[in-house]
């Protein structure tokens, strides 16, 4: 199993070449800007794995680890600030785990073909839910009430949307938000923090399990998850007026030029 793995690994790496960093990496600085500005770099950096002519597993498995790179710092700042409950944390952890590892074994065991249909078929609807931001409810309380209602959203959707993102993941942070202030009325504010570390928890989940089986190209996974960083960092620094207004565009030039490869007209 593990020579096989090897094997698959170092197939993967002699299809790496200049153009494959040329493509992904600006594409993942803006994916971690837009993520740092309002959400959705998810929607660009898997188009992106993809664009470069990367196998369908391998983006989502290469993206594990730039996404878990970002997402560990995001909740290390929300920690620091208070904003994580580890009494929630815990069973939303567990759920997570479980539901992502799920998730993964699952992706590996559909054909590569099926697998990119399902990737451009589920890309759009996921673009629709995250820039619609009218399914967001910022009307919810900033403290965590700690009842059975809280509980149950935290554990079922760490298990279900976990399961999502360990087989594919675009909008994973956007749809545990929307879980959180609809089920659990939390603010958006605290409903982000309980988010990060349930996708923290995915992500790392996930990309244990794919890099057991081959699937990460490493020296683009860090690459991009460099320029990830930077971008997130940049987003989140900078002071930009209306800088929302790039969010909608950025993706949207993307999914339409993840149509054209598909379509085969570059």
């Amino acid at each position: 199993m593990i020579l096989e793995n090897k094997h698959i690994w170092k197939g993967l790496i002699m299809h790496i070449t200049s153009q494959t960093f040329l493509i992904i990496c600006p594409l993942l600085f803006l994916a971690g800007m837009v993520d740092a500005i309002g959400g959705g770099g998810g929607l660009i950096s898997i188009p992106a794995y993809l664009i470069a002519g990367l196998p369908p597993h391998t983006a989502i498995a290469t993206n594990k680890l730039s996404s878990a790179c970002g997402t560990t710092l995001a909740t290390i700042r929300f920690a620091r600030n208070g904003l994580i409950h580890l009494k929630l944390a815990i069973p939303a952890v567990i759920m997570a785990m479980i539901g992502s590892s799920i998730g993964a074994h699952l992706s590996m065991r559909v054909p590569a073909q099926i697998m990119t249909g399902l990737m451009v078929a589920i890309l759009p609807i996921s673009a629709c839910l995250v820039l619609n931001k009218k399914l967001f409810h910022d009307q919810g309380s900033d403290e965590v009430i700690l009842n059975r209602r809280t509980y149950l959203t935290a554990a079922i959707s760490a298990f279900l949307i976990g399961g999502y993102d360990g087989f594919y993941g675009p909008g994973t942070g956007t749809f545990l938000i929307i879980a959180f202030t609809v089920f659990a009325k939390m603010g958006i504010k605290t409903a982000n923090a309980q988010a990060k570390v349930i996708n923290l928890t995915t992500n790392i989940t996930s990309l244990l399990i794919f890099l057991l089986n081959g699937q990460v190209l490493l020296p683009v996974g860090l690459a991009a998850a460099a320029c990830n960083m930077i971008g997130g960092h940049l987003g989140a620094g900078l002071v930009m007026k209306n800088g929302a207004r790039i969010i909608k565009p950025s993706i949207l030039l993307v999914l339409l030029l993840l149509a054209l490869k598909v379509a085969g007209l570059f």
